[in-house]
C-alpha cells in the first residue's frame, strides 16, 4: 500500500509495490506505445495518451515553473478538462503562486487540483518550518514527494514536462516509460524538444513567462532553496546551491528516486 502523510521519510522509496518488479506486459505495452508514436508531435503523443485505454487515467503534474506553460498550453488545446496536479509546498515564491493563478485562468484549466501536505504531517515533522535548513531531502519528501504520490493513487499514470536536454540522466528519455517502483506509466510529450523549441513555442503562442525567469531564475523551486543563476552556470545550479542535491525526488529512474543529476 502507498504511504500516507505520516510515513517515515526513510520508507518513501518503497511506495506502492514494496519494491516489487514491474510486470513484463507493462513494459511491453510501453515499448509498443513508443513504437507507435515514434515520429509523432508532442500534441499527438499527448492526445493519443489521453485517449488510449492501454495508458489509462492520467494526471498532468506541473510545477508552474519556468517552462511549464508549454505543456499546459498543449494539454489545454487537447482537453481543457485534463487532470492537472500542482503541489504547493507552502514554501513557493509568491510569484509562482500568482503565476499559477494567471496561467490556469488564461488557459481555462477546469480540472486543476492544488496538492499540499496535511497539517498533521507538517505539525509532526516540521512544526517550526525549518526542516529545509537541516535536511532538504526530508523536507522535499514531506512537502512534495509524499503528497504527490498520495494524489496519484487514483491514476494509472502521469504526464511530465521532462526533456532530454535537461540532464545526462534524461538523454535517452522516451515518450512513454514505466515508473519502476509505482507501476505507473509516465508520459513525456516534450522529451525530444530542444531549448530553442520551448522558447519558440512560448513566443509563437504569446504565452506568459514566469516573472522570475527575467530575474535570473531558469529553474524555479521553493523560495528557501532556489537562488539566481549567473551567466554560464548550469540552469539548475540555483537549486539547492552548495548541496549534493539537484532533484526533489518526485521522479524515479532505474528503480530509484532521483535525487542527484549529472551536473551536481
Amino acid at each position: 500500500m502507498p504511504h500516507d502523510d505520516n510515513s517515515s521519510v526513510s520508507a518513501v522509496s518503497a511506495l506502492n509495490l514494496g519494491g516489487s518488479e514491474i510486470s513484463d506486459p507493462l513494459k511491453d505495452k510501453v515499448t509498443r506505445l513508443n513504437a507507435q508514436f515514434k515520429h509523432h508531435s508532442a500534441t499527438a503523443v499527448l492526445e493519443g495518451a489521453l485517449n488510449n485505454d492501454d495508458v489509462g487515467k492520467l494526471a498532468l503534474v506541473s510545477s508552474f515553473g519556468a517552462e511549464s506553460v508549454v505543456l499546459l498550453h498543449i494539454a489545454a488545446m487537447v482537453d481543457r478538462n485534463v487532470n492537472v496536479l500542482f503541489v504547493d509546498t507552502e514554501m513557493l515564491f509568491t510569484e509562482t503562486l500568482e503565476y499559477q493563478l494567471e496561467v490556469a485562468e488564461r488557459l481555462n484549466l477546469t480540472n486543476l487540483q492544488v496538492i499540499k501536505a496535511s497539517q498533521a504531517a507538517l505539525d509532526a515533522e516540521d512544526p517550526d518550518g525549518t526542516l529545509h535548513q537541516r535536511d532538504t531531502d526530508a523536507c522535499c519528501s514531506l512537502r512534495k514527494t509524499r503528497p504527490l504520490q498520495k494524489a496519484l493513487r487514483g491514476f494509472d499514470g502521469w504526464i511530465s514536462g521532462r526533456k532530454r536536454f535537461q540532464a545526462g540522466t534524461r538523454a535517452a528519455l522516451e515518450f512513454f516509460e514505466v515508473e519502476d517502483l509505482t507501476g505507473r506509466i509516465k508520459v513525456n510529450p516534450l522529451a525530444h524538444w530542444a531549448p530553442a523549441d520551448v522558447l519558440a513555442y512560448m513566443e509563437e503562442n504569446r504565452l506568459p513567462r514566469h516573472p522570475l525567469v527575467a530575474k535570473g531564475y531558469p529553474s524555479i523551486g521553493c523560495a528557501p532553496c532556489t537562488s539566481p543563476v549567473k551567466p554560464g552556470e548550469d540552469p539548475r545550479s540555483g537549486r539547492w546551491r552548495g548541496q549534493d542535491k539537484t532533484e526533489c525526488g518526485i521522479h524515479f529512474e532505474n528503480g530509484k528516486m532521483v535525487r542527484k543529476g549529472v551536473n551536481a
